[in-house]
């Protein structure tokens, strides 16, 4: 798959066959979409295009609200644009000055000038332009102006899969990872690198990677305690994690990000790693003393092993 930040250098695209959108969470009503753009960029023999936009619009239009929490990275979005087939994935910068662009304006500059659209796929709801003022009949005038085809994705196909990306926050946010898997069809993952941490965990028999999420707006899900995988390269891991102040060993209220790597004991300093979570399986809570806590992690790990490797 390519990837392009320069719309420009996109109009060499064989018969492009566009959706557009933010597609957070990369969830199965976007690979509804996704799976239609695909088969018709086949069925023409041409190629598959996602268009997205960064940063995300509400940084943009709204820059002092922080809460603003996506389920991907860019580069998560796009590696898993590229599982599901797409061909090319346009990343064009939202500014104040593109939100105020007419809908006609924004089909001429970024689908026909920019790519040169052969054939347009979108949702049932799909909305475009200056205050989203677009919408399917518009698009349909736009395409017999600017000749390229245009169909609407049924709000059946999208609609059956009963989700959104709004019901995976929620789901995260409670610690539901398993809910959250149902939706996207995979498990929900994050990356981060490997940082330095207080050797805490290494005191008391757990040794742990503490773990730094480079972007800030990357949902993080509820505190507490996580049967994971973690893949270190080409090889993958069980192991168990914890989100949370760690208030049993740690004198501050800083929240960490620790994972406890099943029979492994390499250095794993500023090596990235990736976690995809299984299953929550309790709050983090203070423990009357370290004794008791490992005692727990005892029993935290071998219901991690049962959960991810059966023993």
């Amino acid at each position: 798959m390519k990837i392009y930040r320069d719309i420009s250098v996109a109009t060499q695209i064989n018969k492009a066959v566009v959706t557009t959108g933010t597609f957070d969470g990369v969830h199965t009503g976007h690979q509804q979409i996704l799976k239609r753009v695909v088969q018709e960029a086949k069925k023409i023999g041409g190629e598959s295009v996602v268009l997205t936009f960064w940063p995300h619009p509400r940084m943009v239009i709204f820059p002092d609200d922080h809460q603003l929490k996506l389920l991907n990275t860019l580069n998560e979005k796009a590696s898993l644009l590229e599982s599901f087939g797409i061909d090319h994935f346009i990343i064009y910068p939202f500014s104040k000055r593109f939100s105020r662009l007419s809908s006609e304006e924004y089909v001429k500059e970024l689908l026909v000038d920019g790519i040169g659209v052969h054939k347009m796929a979108v949702g049932y709801d799909h909305r475009f332009g200056k205050n989203r003022e677009g919408d399917f009949n518009a698009l349909l005038e736009f395409a017999e102006k600017y000749k390229f085809e245009v169909e609407e994705i049924p709000a059946k196909d999208v609609d059956d899969v009963n989700v959104s990306s709004t019901k995976i926050r929620k789901a995260l946010d409670a610690g539901d990872v398993e809910t959250a898997a149902s939706y996207l069809s995979y498990p929900y993952f994050m990356h981060g690198k490997v940082v330095h941490g207080k050797g805490l965990g290494k005191s008391i028999g757990y040794p742990t990677a503490n773990i730094q999420v480079e972007d800030s707006f990357k949902l993080i899900p509820k505190q507490g305690v996580y049967a994971v995988w973690v893949e270190i390269g080409a090889k993958r891991f069980a192991a168990m994690m914890n989100i949370g102040t760690r208030p049993t060993i740690a004198d501050d209220n800083r929240a960490s990000l620790e994972v406890h790597i099943f029979d492994f004991n390499e250095d794993l300093y500023n090596q990235e790693l990736k976690i995809s979570f299984v299953k929550r399986l309790r709050d983090e809570q203070k423990f009357e003393n370290v004794q008791a806590l490992s005692q727990q992690l005892n029993r935290d790990k071998d219901h991690c092993r049962a959960l991810l490797l059966g023993a």
